[in-house]
Order: structure tokens, then sequence, then C-alpha cells
């Protein structure tokens, strides 16, 4: 697979599940709860939904798309009650970065070190772009766990 189809596969598979999320988001019938833990349950999907949108916006959109967005991870576990209009924003928002943001980056710059610093250290740029993907479909399979069992 050329570095091309790998930039167009990441592209659109990280677009779909960010549709996903929005739909799940708008999936809760009860807004409220998506500010819920419970038991063992630590992140709420809000919280998780805010964690998975600045994730992208930070690793992708700042790096390679020069966004200029200012990540506060702290805020992404640590703020409630953000409406759920404006979770739906974020990632419509974040949905139009990925796409811009794919169609600029280069086959070269896939294949060099991930310009930042990160904690996997030495990462490609296209390693580092599958965790990130894997890493949103984690967070994904959680919030549809957690609106199907609080959303009740």
């Amino acid at each position: 697979m050329t570095n091309d189809m790998i930039k167009d596969t990441l592209k659109e598979l990280i677009i779909r599940d960010l549709k996903k999320l929005k739909q799940e988001i708008e999936a809760y019938q009860n807004e409220e709860k998506l500010w819920y833990i419970e038991k063992s349950i630590l992140n709420s999907a809000g919280n998780l939904c805010l964690h998975l949108v600045g994730n992208l916006n930070i690793y992708i959109g700042a790096e390679f798309g020069k966004t200029g967005y200012v990540r506060n991870r702290e805020d992404e576990f640590a703020l409630k009650n953000v409406p759920r209009a404006e979770l739906v924003d974020k990632i419509e928002k974040t949905i139009i970065m990925i796409g811009k943001t794919f169609d600029m980056i280069t086959e070269d710059q896939l294949n060099e070190k991930y310009p930042a610093e990160i904690f996997l250290k030495d990462a490609s740029t296209e390693y580092f772009f599958v965790h990130l993907a894997m890493h949103l479909g984690y967070h994904l399979g959680q919030i549809n766990y957690h609106r199907r069992l609080l959303d009740n």
C-alpha cells in the first residue's frame, strides 16, 4: 500500500469515526447524561468527546494544518455540562479540519519522524496517525457503551 493510499484511508476512517462520534453525542436522549460518571466509569461521554477533538486538533490540525489550535488537556477532562450543540460544533469543525489537513500532507511527511515531542519516541508520522485513528475508535466504543448503559 502506498503512502497516498494510507493517507486517504486514514482520512476516510477518521472522518467516518468523527461522524459516528457526532451521532453518538446526538443520540443521548437526556443531554445531562453526557456528563454522568458511575461506579468505575470515570470519564463521561462529554469529556471523552472533548478529549478526542482536542487530540486530533493538536496532533494533526496544529502540527500539519497550522491551525493555531492551543490545547488545554486538563479542561478536556475537567469541564462539565458543555452544551451538546457546542460538542457537535467542535466535532463538525474537526471533521472539516481533518479533510483539509490530510489533503495538504505529503508522502514525505508521512515517512518522516513525527515532528512534535510525543510519548512514542521516533515514531513516523504515518505510525502516529494510525495510533490516533485507533485511539479515536477506542474511545468511540467507550462512548457507545456509556450511552447505552447510562442514558436510559
